[in-house]
């Protein structure tokens, strides 16, 4: 019984520790994702080229801020659904893009609302940096 015990410890504690560091990956910052999305696309990263992103429309209905406003201080509301969308400018909203898959999955689905296509990591870093700057 004690060697089944053992066992169980010695698989249970790994898939712990595991779990707990793909929990403490996961909590990231802001400035650490622009990171990333530079050094995924080779190019510094500008606001100004996030802020005009942001704020146009790119052959579709809708742009960024359709449903997060051209001030992303403030919430704002979902076009369709009439849902409060907190701000997305980190200064104004401690939470926003300190989980690195959620900021995928919504930069996957608002763009393809928006552009009709997956965002490139230059557009993401844009606008990361333009949402970041804003105090």
């Amino acid at each position: 019984m004690a060697h089944l015990k053992l066992k169980f410890f010695s698989l249970a504690a790994p898939l712990a520790l595991g779990f707990f560091c793909h929990t403490v990956q996961a909590q990231t910052t802001p400035a650490a994702q622009i990171a990333g999305y530079v050094a995924q696309s080779g190019q510094p990263a500008q606001a100004a080229r996030g802020q005009e992103f942001f704020t146009a429309k790119h052959g579709k209905d809708w742009s960024c801020s359709t449903c997060h406003t051209a001030k992303p201080t403030v919430d704002g509301k979902h076009a369709t659904t009439g849902k409060v969308i907190a701000p997305m400018a980190p200064a104004f909203h401690a939470e926003r893009f300190t989980d690195a898959a959620k900021t995928e999955k919504w930069f996957r689905r608002n763009c393809n609302d928006v552009v009709g296509r997956e965002c490139s990591a230059a557009e993401k870093a844009d606008v990361l940096t333009w949402l970041a700057s804003l105090k």
